[in-house]
């Protein structure tokens, strides 16, 4: 087998597309797009970001929700990370966002992105975010037999090789059963 090399970079297939919302000190709106994140326990997510308007009120809130982005809504999740709220105060709106408070964290769940995890600050340091998941919360319209169906929900990853947004394929296996044939 033949490699190419690409060198020292964040090239790691599937990216989450990760919308992390936020309230600022007068309790207006937030959101980016942040593709370097993922779950570091079970009660744990962990996301690598600079600095940002939603920096700013992370240390204020110490709350944020993260949803996943969606095939249907693409360009919004696009372009809540290509603008910053620093220059578009109403960055949240001109996406198309509309709030609902979170219940158990100060701070806003996307109505418009159906899967959401509610978390406060464990700590932010050197650019690393690490938060405490303290609820999942997902519209009735992808629940199918009291669990998230991934069709009805049309998450999107991200692809660092050609910067581009992909869908989920079919599923090709059943986790913690198919390698059992191997013993």
């Amino acid at each position: 087998m033949s490699r190419i090399n690409f060198g020292a970079k964040p090239l790691m297939y599937p990216q989450p597309v990760l919308i992390i919302g936020t309230y600022d000190e007068n309790g207006v709106p937030n959101a980016m797009n942040a593709a370097w994140g993922m779950t570091t326990d079970f009660k744990e997510i962990t996301i690598s970001l600079s600095d940002h308007k939603t920096t700013d009120n992370l240390k204020v809130k110490k709350a944020f929700t993260v949803s996943m982005a969606t095939e249907d809504h693409v360009a919004s999740c696009d372009y809540v990370g290509i603008e910053s709220a620093r220059k578009v105060p109403n960055k949240f709106s001109k996406a198309g966002f509309h709030a609902t408070k979170s219940e158990f964290v100060d701070a806003p769940l996307i109505d418009e992105l159906p899967l959401a995890m509610e978390c406060r600050v464990k700590c932010f340091s050197d650019g690393i975010l690490v938060g405490e998941i303290v609820n999942v919360s997902a519209d009735e319209n992808i629940v199918t037999n009291g669990t998230v169906d991934i069709k009805k929900l049309k998450p999107i990853s991200f692809d660092p090789f050609e910067n581009a947004y992909f869908g989920i394929g079919a599923k090709v296996g059943n986790a913690f059963k198919d390698g059992v044939s191997l013993k």
